[in-house]
C-alpha cells in the first residue's frame, strides 16, 4: 500500500465522521426552522461552497465534456431530484425517529445498490444477498418497538435509503461521463431551490428562528455537503474499492455515537445487536464481490500457460 492509499483511507474516514455527525446536526436545526427550510438553506450553502472549484474547473479545462452540455444538465436536473426527495424523506424521517436508527437505516442503501442495480443488469451474488438478509434482521431488530411496529421515522428514513441508492446509481452513471464537481453543483442547486419553494409554501419563515439554526445550517451546508462531498471526490480517485466499502460504512457508527454523546440517545440491548447485524450485512455486501473477483484473477494467472508471462 502507497502513500495516496493511506490518503485517500485518511480523506474517507474524515467525510464518514463529518457525515455521521451531521444527522445531529440536522436533528437540532429542527428545533427551531421546519425541514424543508434547513435543507434548502443548507444545500445552498453548499453550492456556494462548491462554486469556485466549478468556475477552477472550468478556467483549467476548456474540453467540451466538462462544458454545462444539454445532457449534463439533463442529468444534473435528474440526480437533483432525487437528491431532493432522499434528503427530505431522511430530514422528516428524523422529527419521528433518532439520529441512531436514521444512520443505520439510511446505511443500508449500500445494499440497495446492487439490488436495484440487477434492474439495468448488474449482476448480484450470494454475498450480497447473505448480507442484504443480515442488515433486514438487523433492522427489525433496531426498528420493531414494543408493540411490534415500526415507526413513521423509520420508515421515511427507508424510503430515503432507496433514493440515496438510485442517486449512487444515476451518478455512476453521469460521473464517468460529465465533470463530478459541475454535476454535484447542479444537484445541489436544484436541491436548494425546490426545497427553499417548499419551504415557503409549507412552513413559517422567521428570521430569528434561522438564526437560532445557524450552527446547524453551517454545519450541515459547509462541511456535510461542500467539504464532505469535495473530499469524497478526491478520495475516491486513489481508494482502493474494499476500504471505501469499510471506511463509507462506519459513518452509520459516527451517527449512533454522535447521537449519544450529544443527544444523549440509548440503544436497547436489541438495538445494539441490530446495529452489529445491519453493519456486518452492509460490509459482507460490499466486501464479498471484491474479494470473489480477487480470488478469479488468482486463480486466473494460476493458470495461464508458462510461456506467455
Amino acid at each position: 500500500m502507497n502513500l495516496r492509499t493511506y490518503r485517500a483511507d485518511a480523506l474517507m474516514l474524515i467525510t464518514a465522521l463529518i457525515w455521521g455527525t451531521t444527522f445531529v446536526a440536522q436533528s437540532l436545526g429542527m428545533q427551531h426552522i421546519g425541514p424543508f427550510l434547513y435543507t434548502g438553506l443548507r444545500f445552498m450553502l453548499g453550492a456556494l461552497v462548491v462554486l469556485p472549484l466549478v468556475l477552477l474547473v472550468g478556467r483549467n479545462n476548456p474540453q467540451p465534456a466538462r462544458a454545462f452540455s444539454r445532457p449534463m444538465l439533463l442529468g444534473g436536473l435528474l440526480l437533483g431530484l432525487v437528491l431532493t426527495l432522499g434528503i427530505n424523506l431522511q430530514q422528516i424521517g428524523l422529527m419521528f425517529t433518532t439520529v441512531t436508527n436514521s444512520g443505520f437505516i439510511t446505511g443500508l442503501y449500500v445494499i440497495l445498490v446492487p439490488l436495484f442495480g440487477l434492474f439495468i443488469g448488474m449482476r448480484s451474488g450470494i454475498g450480497t444477498w447473505g448480507g442484504a438478509l443480515l442488515a433486514l434482521v438487523g433492522m427489525l431488530l433496531l426498528s420493531i418497538n414494543e408493540n411490534f411496529r415500526i415507526v413513521a421515522g423509520d420508515w421515511l428514513q427507508l424510503a430515503g435509503a432507496a433514493c440515496w441508492a438510485v442517486h449512487v446509481l444515476l451518478v455512476g452513471a453521469l460521473a464517468s461521463r460529465y465533470d463530478p464537481i459541475r454535476v454535484a453543483f447542479l444537484q445541489f442547486v436544484v436541491c436548494a431551490l425546490i426545497s427553499l419553494t417548499l419551504a415557503l409554501a409549507l412552513e413559517p419563515i422567521d428570521y430569528d428562528a434561522i438564526v437560532m439554526a445557524g450552527p446547524a445550517i453551517l454545519y450541515g451546508g459547509l462541511l456535510a455537503v461542500g467539504i464532505g462531498f469535495t473530499l469524497q471526490v478526491v478520495a475516491q480517485k486513489d481508494a482502493l474499492a474494499s476500504h471505501a466499502a469499510i471506511i463509507l460504512s462506519l459513518e452509520a457508527v459516527f451517527a449512533a455515537l454522535a447521537g449519544w454523546l450529544v443527544l444523549d440517545e440509548r440503544l436497547s440491548m436489541r438495538g445494539f445487536v441490530g446495529c452489529c447485524l445491519m453493519l456486518t450485512g452492509m460490509l459482507i455486501a460490499q466486501l464479498w464481490p471484491i474479494y470473489h473477483e480477487r480470488r478469479r484473477q488468482r486463480l486466473a494467472v494460476q493458470q495461464e500457460p508458462a510461456g506467455h508471462h
